[in-house]
């Protein structure tokens, strides 16, 4: 009997998103080089970052969710880029897929709705980093108009080893 897909929804993040989201991230704190943290967030500890991403402005929280269980599937951010004035109106996005919930599009409809809620905002760059190597990620930034424009060698060292980060930017 063939698997049956469910419908994925996309919305805001919520403070009662937290768990869930903390859970995700940690598995790629745990597992892999997506994210250079290396010690693994409570979700209390986690709390100011999901409260940095509010519903409207230029730093959002996009979670997707199976239509019909509301398990939640990953989510988008667009973060602050640096911290200094001039950076205001440039953002770093990322994306994260709960490790089950791959090769649904999940990433592609975090992009879209995360990219639709920009549109209104006062932002003109998007930039991100993936660590070297992943294909995936970097096919899915490409698909959104990114380009690569330097790569940070060596730039980080988790795992006893270290990785390059590849940095791409898309003109919004």
């Amino acid at each position: 009997m063939p698997t049956r897909r469910t419908e994925v929804q996309v919305r805001p993040g919520a403070e009662e998103d937290l768990d869930a989201l903390t859970a995700i991230y940690n598995h790629y704190v745990r597992e892999t080089v997506i994210t250079f943290d290396t010690a693994i967030f409570t979700p209390e500890e986690r709390r100011p970052w999901l409260l940095s991403h509010p519903e409207d402005g230029p730093h959002r929280l996009m979670v997707a969710t199976d239509a019909e269980s509301q398990e939640i599937l990953g989510y988008a951010t667009s973060s602050a880029y640096r911290p200094k004035p001039a950076y205001v109106t440039s953002v770093e996005t990322s994306v994260y897929v709960a490790p089950d919930a791959g090769r649904r599009g999940v990433g592609t409809l975090l992009y879209d709705a995360l990219f639709e809620a920009l549109a209104d905002e006062d932002v003109h760059r998007a930039y991100a980093g993936i660590a070297q190597p992943n294909e995936a990620s970097e096919r899915l930034h490409a698909r959104f108009g990114f380009r690569h424009v330097g790569t940070y060698r060596e730039v980080g060292r988790k795992f006893g080893r270290y990785w390059d980060v590849a940095w791409y930017e898309k003109e919004l």
